[in-house]
């Protein structure tokens, strides 16, 4: 894969992460607070936000694995799929990045 290719697919991912966010923040998001789901997760669940947050990225995870797998022993994985659940991953790594900076108080920080 070429450095041209390569920086399109990024720009692409970017792209589709953001598009996912941005579509999903009304569902989930409260009072415009991007956390909010987490934080009620946490409080129904007796563990922190950030706690919450990673309980529910383990199911994305397992999703990615579990296509690795099918994908090792020769099924054909549709694109799309692939790109579902890879950008399904990539979101929640990004929320889990700001849980973490609110909680370090750190919201503006590089």
């Amino acid at each position: 894969m070429t450095s041209e290719q390569f920086t399109s697919i990024f720009k692409e991912t970017v792209e589709k992460s953001w598009e996912t966010l941005g579509s999903k923040a009304a569902e989930y998001a409260e009072e415009d607070d991007r956390l909010h789901n987490f934080k009620r997760a946490a409080d129904l669940q007796g563990c922190t936000p950030i706690g919450a947050l990673a309980g529910m990225m383990v199911k994305h995870t397992v999703s990615v694995y579990d296509l690795v797998r099918r994908h090792e022993e020769g099924a054909r994985i549709p694109a799309e799929l692939w790109d579902e659940k890879i950008i399904d991953s990539i979101n929640y790594l990004i929320l889990l990045r700001a849980a973490v900076r609110e909680t370090a108080g750190d919201e503006q920080g590089a």
